[in-house]
């Protein structure tokens, strides 16, 4: 016995000691059991064509090991983002294995790394309670979706669908480009000459991370009798092609809401509502719907992908590693969706490391594993476009869109935004840093727009369209930073009637000025926006009926004319840029952008000189599709001028009038 214990104590039994191999024995159990369901979900999914579950159930599972975040839409929303960069960078694995994007090895694949992850952690699926303050952010951009998604819901046919494509030409090349991802299974970069012959030469650099995304969903989405994994293509994509637009929109608009409520740290629920109000009203009444109307989804998601990071930033997830983690995907995926934004982006997270060099010292190891990552992943788009591409040519362009609209914002908003935080800058510094830090965040960001200004007037062009597209991200920016502004409002408090009286009146004039002066009750112009309409009105009520016409021309060229090997089929209409449109739109739905690339691009507008160098440029045969009798007169012209043409041009008559207004 053991001279400290009493004799008249009674004995004590030995202490169990759980036998060190035990902890290891479970996991061993769960892996026999979760490995192969990681697999046999997916499998039993594909088999039921219920392939449209394998998404959310990743979403899902991956959210449960998520320990960042204290409320539901938390974990959801960053597991969404974590799965966008993460399969951004997982493309480049796609397009070299031999299954390309079929959903049982990309799902099994998913499953199979978080089941792995959750046994190397230790971690057991849980998930937050959702709470009010989630609703309030998923409604409000339910509502907002709902509202923008009208012009999709009146085109209710093939050529309204392109009616809205015309509204911004870009969709177009966008479509083509995802049709041609979703073919290969990865993306095109790693391979041009497979592309060579299916895709116009000027995408095959653009940054593909958004089109690889939709092209991976849509194949999920397909229904029994397409192949496993592939999207529809031609004019059975163009639908699908602008839902998922308008979800990328959405899940825009929602970080939004979830950031402007996550930098302020806790808000009483009149602030919080308040704040719902502004934001929303500010994404309608700037020009944020124009990415919508001129077809930019691409930079939808570059500025989703760089608030998150922004906000991260200013106010970290709890958990370190996870923090890490975090930033290091947003700035693959911001590399790999619009990589104007990466310089930027760079800039916040080294800053946001030197603020946490310690934790990064006492977790060195994972920090080095994400950084090597993360600095061999992210630049490699940018890399291509400007080494391969020579895309920072378009900075010099000689002629832009107006940027009055841009100064208008960053000067209204900011305005109001930036002494709001310095306010809180100065109170709470010490005390909550993330008011200082979104004042470096707005400063990286006006650095990034000014510079690309000064870029484009360096090299002999304009202040014009990326001063514009970098505009956007210091303007969303100030909207998430109105959360200063609506903190500063007085708010209730129990056993003061006349402070909450006055907290409520105050709380409906915020509101309401903000929702009239930014034009989104109709009756007063937006104060940040040029015309009368807002960029919103100019979305939601554009006309349908009548189609546009270089939609109706497409459309029925599209049913009458079917690709032919060899042929390269152009359209000639009334004036240069019909023509241009329509021969665009023709050849996305066919999948002929590469051979028509001669006959459209880097052209004159002006008539005859446009159709003379169409003929004399592209080589082979060509197949000219007459929209209207004074193209079939000129072509006729030119043919007696230049017989040897005739040989290898074939003429097809389709008079198309113009649709009753």
């Amino acid at each position: 016995m053991p001279a400290e214990q009493s004799a008249l104590a009674p004995p004590v039994a030995p202490a169990l000691t759980p036998s060190p191999g035990s902890p290891y024995r479970r996991r061993l159990l769960v892996a026999l059991v979760a490995l192969p369901a990681a697999w046999l979900l997916p499998l039993v999914a594909v088999a039921l064509d219920a392939r449209w579950a394998l998404p959310p159930l990743v979403l899902l599972a991956t959210a449960s090991l998520l320990r960042g975040g204290r409320t539901l839409l938390d974990r959801v929303l960053l597991a969404a983002v974590l799965l966008i960069c993460l399969t951004t960078a997982a493309g480049l694995l796609f397009t070299v294995w031999p299954w390309g994007m079929a959903p049982l090895p990309v799902g099994g694949t998913a499953l199979t790394v978080l089941v792995l992850t959750a046994l190397a952690t230790g971690r057991r699926p849980t998930l937050p309670r959702p709470g009010w303050a989630d609703l309030l952010s998923v409604a409000a951009t339910a509502g907002l979706v709902w509202y923008l998604a009208q012009p999709l819901l009146r085109a209710g046919d093939l050529v309204g669908r392109l009616t809205v494509f015309g509204r911004g030409e870009d969709y177009l090349r966008h479509l083509s480009l995802v049709d041609v991802i979703g073919q290969h299974g990865g993306y095109v970069f790693l391979d041009p000459a497979a592309v060579r012959d299916q895709l116009l030469s000027l995408l095959v650099y653009y940054p593909q991370g958004w089109h690889l995304l939709v092209a991976l969903l849509d194949g999920h989405r397909t229904a029994p009798g397409t192949a496993p994994g592939t999207a529809p293509a031609g004019a059975a994509a163009v639908e699908p092609f602008l839902w998922w637009n308008l979800a990328g929109f959405g899940l825009f608009v929602l970080v939004l809401f979830w950031a402007a409520q996550r930098l302020p740290g806790p808000l009483h629920p009149l602030s919080r509502t308040v704040l719902t109000v502004v934001v929303g009203a500010l994404v309608l009444g700037t020009q944020m719907p124009r990415m919508l109307l001129s077809g930019y989804p691409t930079e939808t998601l570059g500025l989703t992908l760089t608030v998150v990071l922004a906000v991260l930033v200013a106010r970290p997830v709890a958990a370190p590693r996870e923090h890490l983690l975090l930033l290091g995907a947003l700035l693959v995926g911001i590399g790999y969706t619009y990589y104007l934004f990466l310089p930027a982006a760079g800039i916040l997270v080294l800053g946001a490391l030197l603020l946490r060099r310690r934790e990064i010292r006492r977790r060195l190891a994972t920090s080095l594993l994400i950084g090597v990552t993360t600095a061999v992943l992210a630049p490699v788009p940018i890399l291509l476009g400007v080494f391969r591409a020579n895309q920072t040519e378009s900075l010099a362009a000689t002629v832009g869109p107006d940027v009055t609209e841009t100064w208008l914002a960053l000067g209204g908003l900011g305005a109001f935004v930036v002494p709001a935080l310095l306010v809180h800058a100065v109170r709470v510094g010490r005390v909550d840093p993330a008011w200082r830090r979104w004042l470096f965040v707005l400063l990286v960001s006006m650095l990034l727009t000014l510079a690309i200004g000064q870029a484009s007037l360096s090299l002999g062009g304009e202040v014009g369209y990326y001063f514009n597209k970098a505009g956007h991200l210091t303007t969303v920016l100030l909207i998430v930073g109105t959360a200063a502004v609506v903190r500063l409002l007085p708010v209730p408090r129990r056993g003061r009637p006349v402070r909450t009286v006055l907290a409520g009146l105050t709380a409906v004039a915020v509101a309401a000025a903000t929702v009239f002066f930014v034009g989104v009750t109709g009756w007063h112009r937006s104060l940040l926006v040029v015309d009368r309409q807002s960029w919103a009105e100019r979305w939601v009520h554009q006309q349908l009926d009548p189609p546009g016409r270089a939609a109706a021309v497409c459309e029925q060229a599209y049913q009458r004319y079917p690709a032919v090997d060899g042929v390269t089929t152009l359209i000639l209409d009334r004036r240069p840029y019909q023509s241009y449109l329509a021969s665009i739109c023709l050849s996305t739905l066919q999948g002929t952008t590469a051979q028509t690339e001669a006959g459209i691009y880097d052209m004159v507008f002006v008539e005859p000189d446009r159709t003379s160098q169409m003929l004399h440029r592209v080589p082979g045969e060509i197949r000219l599709v007459m929209a209207t009798d004074g193209a079939r007169v000129r072509v006729n012209r030119m043919l007696r001028e230049y017989p040897e043409l005739a040989d290898r041009i074939t003429v097809e008559t389709m008079i198309v009038d113009d649709p009753p207004s």
